[in-house]
């Protein structure tokens, strides 16, 4: 038992935490296809630490706001790839949507211009989709 309490202990470390929600914010944008400027402004970070956050021996910190950004998401992926087939997952976000929450608007664009609370209102959106509500 011991050893659970230290491997938990060593992955609430902040660098660590830093370094596997990078990681898997880097597929998303890979992964819809998204631009430097774009991954970078999703994320709330200049274009110059977005390059350098994607290195594996990045070293900077993010800030509650920007880790929540990368949650959120890694979220709305995960949401997309468990309600829609293969194309529309990986294009959804990226796409103009006719939606309420998005005015005809792409759902990156405006996640981009809204922030925290655009992209956690995309999040529910998604979540109450998949949940039938």
């Amino acid at each position: 038992m011991e050893d659970a309490m230290y491997v938990a202990e060593k992955i609430r470390e902040p660098a660590q935490i830093n370094t596997v929600a990078l990681k898997a914010y880097a597929r998303v944008a890979d992964a819809w296809g998204l631009s430097l400027k774009e991954a970078a402004g999703l994320a709330d970070m200049s274009e110059s630490t977005w390059k350098r956050a994607k290195k594996p021996d990045f070293a900077g910190e993010l800030t509650k706001d920007q880790l929540l950004r990368l949650s959120a998401v890694i979220g709305i992926f995960k949401s997309l790839e468990l309600y829609f087939s293969e194309p529309l997952a990986k294009s959804w976000f990226t796409r103009p949507n006719k939606g309420p929450l998005f005015g005809g608007s792409r759902p990156v664009d405006t996640a981009i211009d809204g922030g925290l609370p655009q992209i956690l209102a995309v999040r529910t959106y998604l979540d109450a989709l998949r949940g039938g509500a």
